[in-house]
Order: structure tokens, then C-alpha cells, then sequence
């Protein structure tokens, strides 16, 4: 990713934010494009490709989380960054949920944004530091493939993962029938074990339990004070 400018899609429908967050990615690099609107950013998003996504939450015609939803249906990969005034809970869930990989909470500093879209981009599409990214790994009957976020069941469906989903599933992979606790799984793929983190890191959890379903020896088991633990019968 160092060889090519990284791509930004960026949606916000405040003139002054938008022009300033604009202003800001591309004196830091990065190729930048704004839309003031989800239903034009959409199309942007159809039209070429982009290496991560900022969207508002509030935006007229089409919001960020109705946005974040659509996309997650032709793309799984992309990493999608919320920005909400909002400090309501169910709308933080609701944005995890929809497959968004971070938000960011209204009032926040350029500086923050740009760690946050750093972060995000060093742990998708990795560095000279992360070549742990290359990782393919076999447990029961799946084939799960931690560069191209996929998981697969002998020959059957490939199912594609967020980048946290991925994460989770490599740390309990790496720790198979050893319990991770999870603060420590917080902090290393979060940054953080706020309640908010906690509450999407369940989210997660979830998801994954859905699709280890189709091997009956295969479980995510909850311990109850403690974390999760990733077993093999």
C-alpha cells in the first residue's frame, strides 16, 4: 500500500467539516473525495475504488449507517469509519453491526482522525511489521485465510469477514482451547476496553458463532468473567 496513494471516500454534508477534513487528508497524502450526501457517495464508491471510507452518520437523503450497509453487501473488506454526534448507544452498536470497522465521536481532532485511518490501514493491508497478515489458517474442517478476511468450511460457502471480525477470529485461533481474556482482546484490536468496544467486540462474537456453526466441534465458548475461548472437540 506504500507504493500508491491511499484512497479516500469521505461523506459529509456539513460544508465547513467536509471541506476542512478534505483539505486536511490531502495535505497529509492522502487522494481524497467528498460528497456531501450518502446517495452520491455511493455511487462514488461504485464508480472507482478506495482504500478506506470516512462517513457521517447524520447525512441528508441517505445517512452513514443505511450507507455503511449497502456498501457491506457488494464489499466486505473496505474499512468504514463513522463519524456521530450522536452519544446514544444503540446508534454505536447499530454502526458495528452494519460492518463498520471504527467511529469516531463528534467533537474530535484532525490528529485522532488520522491515527484512527492509520491504524485501520496498517492493520488491513499491513506493513514490513505485520507480515503476520499472510497467515492461513486450518482448525476442524475450516480454512480460514486472515490477508483476504475469509472463512470457508471444506468446500462450502467462503464467507467474507470484516477486518475485526478477521482479527478476533485470528486471536482465538492463536489461542485455541486457551481462554483470551478480554480485556487483553479489547486493547489489542479496539485500543481500548470501553463499553462501547466491549459491547461490539459481543456484537462480533456473535457473528462468528454463526458461521462456526457448520462444524459441530467447533465452539466459542464464554467464561464467564474471564473472556472467550475458541475449542475443538
Amino acid at each position: 500500500m506504500s507504493e500508491k496513494k491511499i484512497k479516500i471516500l469521505l461523506a459529509e454534508d456539513d460544508e465547513n467539516l467536509g471541506g476542512l477534513l478534505s483539505s486536511y487528508l490531502k495535505a497529509k497524502g492522502y487522494y481524497t473525495v467528498l460528497c456531501v450526501n450518502g446517495k452520491d457517495a455511493y455511487i462514488a464508491f461504485e464508480k472507482e475504488s478506495f482504500d478506506i471510507c470516512i462517513f457521517d452518520i447524520m447525512m441528508p437523503i441517505k445517512d452513514g449507517i443505511t450507507l455503511a450497509k449497502e456498501i457491506r453487501k457488494i464489499d466486505k473488506k473496505t474499512p468504514i469509519i463513522l463519524l456521530t454526534a450522536k452519544s446514544m448507544k444503540e446508534d454505536q452498536i447499530e454502526g458495528f453491526e452494519s460492518g463498520v470497522d471504527d467511529y469516531i465521536t463528534k467533537p474530535f481532532s484532525m490528529e485522532i482522525l488520522l491515527l484512527r485511518v492509520k491504524a485501520l490501514i496498517k492493520r488491513i493491508y499491513g506493513s514490513d511489521e505485520t507480515q503476520v497478515t499472510d497467515t492461513i489458517i486450518n482448525f476442524g474442517g475450516f480454512l480460514f485465510n486472515y490477508k483476504l478476511q475469509e472463512l470457508s468450511y471444506l468446500e462450502g460457502e467462503i464467507h467474507k469477514l470484516t477486518s475485526k471480525e478477521a482479527d478476533l477470529l485470528k486471536l482465538l485461533c492463536e489461542n485455541i482451547n486457551n481462554v483470551v481474556d478480554r480485556g487483553f482482546a479489547l486493547n489489542r484490536i479496539w485500543g481500548d476496553d470501553s463499553y462501547f468496544n466491549a459491547r461490539s467486540m459481543d456484537v462480533y462474537v456473535t457473528k462468528l458463532r454463526k458461521f462456526l456453526k457448520e462444524d459441530p466441534d467447533i465452539e466459542i465458548l464464554n467464561i464467564h468473567g474471564k473472556g472467550f475461548k475458541l475449542v475443538t472437540k
